[in-house]
């Protein structure tokens, strides 16, 4: 069993091997506390999630390390418009956040550092990074001097001179050149500011996650998560500053999740383009949100619309169809017999796909795939006119299997008859139509059913079919649902 990972500092797979056998430590840059995340945030806090669970799967102890942004001037701007200080804006978003994330079933993190606690490591940090001359100090503000790290570049590879000659805002010219950043910035008056030895101000963004994770994990840590829009300039001045300071290298793997974009363009609040997090939740289900998220692989661009939400909610029916009829089955009488033959030959070919998907560079899209194949074999299996015992043996099996793998992935894990009632209430809604009055509708067709009265039976099908619900007779009644095809 080998975990391949993608680095991108070296832009290939590469064989995982962390610095102490059986350990992980895994730093993952968390959000900017001013406001509720957009979805394109929850990507990463999904995806990570998923890396965590199946290192953990493979045998390995995870610390893992997830930290809260709340010293940034998009807080500082907020806190003014609301006449509120910087840290309220700070914990009520931390808390909004953190109530999403536990409304995706997401695990706890190890730890969630926030800077305002790492002020006096940060000022020591800058102080070590003065000392050793890879900082300089003007009027109040403290720089980072580029030219002091020969490889600066080298994960973003990027060149020191093209990046030098590419700025084309007003430079600062207290600067020693133009790629130098901010380690500490001076405050303006009635800006929040902490002491330090340079005068009163804060910290700059880069700092801030090279201490919280050292002080954590160590001047060396295993796996380093974001977004790829991080790449650069944080994730290249996190590495300079943080070699500078310690002398050992800072991260062996670094892991980079890409963008969601909407109609081709970044997903961002510059832009105008912005869904929050919150309101996806709130308007559908936490459970298309990560499904969606995970059914492309990380690397891989994701084009949100409402057609890719459509066919996300087609998939999530479609397993969660078939966990409810495996627990119904579970409810028959059979006696013990052993799963069939072939079924138990679909389970372990989808077990080894699925492992060998995610040791592969952790391709979720790949594993659901495979995992979409077993739900294929038991339809076929047991969707039958006839029980047999054998299709109970095998329901037993996929259940405990499917809810399983899910985990991996904090998916499958809802009640199948309450999540499927739940997709079609939400679709309902949107089209403008009650439970009841579909309700009514049926109960109305199956009296005329029973009166043999079938042109009225076909009509209220079709009416049924033209408001979008799918219907099914039985020996024990009809039942809808509402049709989730992308063409309705």
């Amino acid at each position: 069993m080998k975990i391949r990972i993608y680095n991108t500092e070296t832009r290939k797979k590469e064989d995982f091997i962390p610095i102490q056998d059986g350990h992980v430590k895994m730093y993952v840059c968390g959000p900017t506390v001013y406001d509720f995340l957009h979805i394109g945030n929850y990507r990463g806090a999904i995806f990570f999630n998923c890396v965590r669970n199946w290192l953990e799967r493979r045998g390995f102890l995870v610390k893992y390390v997830y930290n809260y942004t709340d010293v940034d001037d998009r807080i500082l701007n907020r806190a003014k418009e609301e006449n509120v200080e910087p840290k309220e804006i700070a914990e009520k978003y931390i808390l909004e956040f953190q109530k999403d994330y536990k409304s995706l079933l997401l695990r706890p993190h190890t730890h969630n550092p926030k800077v305002t606690d790492y002020i006096p490591k940060i000022v020591d940090f800058i102080s070590k990074l003065i000392e050793k001359g890879s900082a300089y100090i003007v009027n109040g503000d403290v720089y980072y001097n580029v030219h002091k790290f020969e490889s600066y570049g080298r994960l973003s590879n990027k060149k020191l001179e093209e990046l030098e000659s590419g700025f084309r805002i007003e430079v600062d010219e207290r600067k020693k050149s133009a790629a130098d950043f901010a380690l500490w910035k001076s405050s303006k008056p009635g800006e929040q500011s902490w002491e330090s030895p340079w005068g009163p101000g804060r910290p700059g963004w880069h700092i801030e996650c090279s201490v919280m994770a050292t002080s954590l994990l160590g001047d060396t840590i295993d796996i380093h998560g974001g977004g790829l829009d991080l790449v650069f300039p944080h994730h290249e001045n996190e590495v300079a500053q943080s070699e500078a300071c310690t002398g050992h290298k800072f991260v062996n793997y670094w892991m980079h999740n890409n963008m969601l974009e909407f109609g081709a363009q970044k997903m961002s609040k510059s832009l105008g383009n912005v869904r929050t997090g919150r309101a996806f939740i709130e308007e559908y289900n936490g459970e298309i949100l990560k499904y969606f998220i995970l059914s492309s692989h990380y690397r891989s661009i994701i084009d949100f619309s409402e057609e890719q939400v459509q066919r996300t909610i087609q998939s999530l029916a479609k397993f969660y169809s078939a966990l409810a009829f495996a627990e119904s089955l579970l409810t028959q009488e059979a006696h013990l017999v052993p799963i069939p033959e072939d079924f138990q030959k679909s389970i372990q070919d989808m077990q080894r796909r699925f492992e060998r998907s995610m040791d592969e560079d952790f391709n979720t899209a790949e594993a659901l795939s495979h995992l979409y194949e077993l739900v294929k074999a038991f339809n076929n299996l047991v969707r039958k006119p006839k029980f047999v015992a054998e299709h109970r043996a095998a329901a037993e099996a996929f259940l405990a299997l499917t809810k399983d793998k899910g985990n991996i992935m904090a998916l499958f894990q809802e009640k199948p008859k309450v999540f499927l009632k739940t997709l079609d209430d939400m679709l309902l809604k949107r089209k403008g139509l009650k439970r009841s009055d579909i309700d009514a509708l049926v109960e109305a067709r199956t009296e005329a059913r029973n009166s043999k009265n079938w042109s009225e039976a076909d009509r209220l099908r079709s009416e049924l079919q033209e408001k979008g619900i799918l219907v099914q007779d039985s020996t024990e009644g009809s039942t809808w649902e509402v049709d989730k095809s992308l063409d309705n």
